[in-house]
């Protein structure tokens, strides 16, 4: 993408993430304590929120410049408890068993290879850890930005997905953030 494109995007991304933000951190029933990785944080929305809850949240991206605008907004905001690394969800940045919850916002279809991000996603998970695949709700056979989600056929595929992974309490429900319809798939490793 072209930096001036990408530059676009990621100011474009700031704003009306936190409805969604907020409906993940319940969703992940986010906590003092917890460890939370958020997968594409983009500018960090959902980073910082788990942070607000008190939770320590290191938000991964493979964009520079997505992770710089995370980094600003969060030095104004004195945003607490967040961290940020260059990554992938194929290959993430982060020990095993690291995290107690683990999330992806609106980027899991963005994913080159979801069967190795579900695998990466549950190898940083500490048992009884909790990972929270949310998409826009979209149409099946919606086209070019519109595509840009997961229908109700493609979020009970992914379940079968997070089941195939070993892990447990799959779960597939529709969530209200803000203004549209979430498509969640959550789990919890054994």
């Amino acid at each position: 993408m072209p930096a001036a494109t990408e530059v676009g995007t990621a100011i474009f991304m700031v704003f009306g993430r936190g409805p969604a933000a907020r409906v993940v951190c319940d969703t992940a029933r986010v906590s003092a304590g917890d460890r939370v990785v958020d997968i594409g944080c983009g500018p960090g929305t959902a980073a910082r929120e788990a942070g607000r809850h008190g939770a320590a949240a290191t938000g991964v991206d493979p964009s520079p410049v997505m992770l710089r605008l995370a980094r600003w907004i969060s030095r104004i905001r004195r945003a607490p408890n967040v961290s940020w690394a260059v990554g992938q969800a194929e290959k993430l940045p982060l020990p095993d068993g690291e995290a107690t919850a683990a999330w992806a916002i609106a980027s899991l279809h963005h994913w080159a290879d979801r069967t190795a991000g579900i695998a990466e996603a549950a190898r940083v998970l500490a048992p009884s850890g909790r990972l929270v695949l949310a998409e826009w709700l979209t149409r099946p056979g919606a086209r070019g930005h519109a595509a840009h989600g997961m229908s109700e056929e493609q979020a009970a595929a992914v379940a079968r997905e997070l089941t195939s992974a070993g892990l447990g309490q799959v779960t597939v429900q529709t969530r209200r953030a803000g203004h549209r319809t979430m498509l969640i798939v959550s789990a919890v490793k054994d």
